[in-house]
């Protein structure tokens, strides 16, 4: 909602009476500084290394070349704002219904990052995946 400090009326040309009694919000400058295109390169760099990197370990999760339970121990950078149910679904035997009642029981939400979960969450989820 514009505060009505920001609200002009409108004095269109149009004929109809609601066209006038219309306030119009001012327009305002963004906040947030614009990024020189080097910056958004360097950007979209980092995303790509990123996103490389991450289906680099579910590959190497679905064949068995890397264990969940140390990544989650353990995450590198790159992981950190990794959903946990993302990555849980890169381990062979666990579907959206097995990841799902798993997350439920240790308390975690399916939108959760890796980075985000708390010591305690970390701890229940790498017990139960170690049964």
């Amino acid at each position: 909602m514009v505060p009505a400090a920001q609200m002009t009326s409108s004095t269109s040309s149009s004929n109809s009476p609601a066209a006038a009694k219309r306030p119009q919000a001012v327009q305002s400058t963004p906040s947030t500084p614009e990024r020189s295109l080097n910056q958004r390169m360097d950007a979209l760099a980092r995303a790509n290394e990123i996103r490389t990197a991450r289906a680099r370990l579910k590959r190497d999760l679905k064949a068995g070349r890397r264990s969940i339970d140390s990544l989650l121990l353990d995450p590198p950078e790159y992981l950190e704002t990794a959903k946990v149910f993302d990555m849980l679904l890169a381990v062979p035997k666990y579907g959206r219904v097995k990841v799902n009642k798993m997350l439920l029981g240790c308390r975690i939400s399916p939108s959760k990052t890796i980075g985000g979960l708390s010591e305690r969450q970390r701890a229940e989820l790498v017990l139960l995946l170690r049964r």
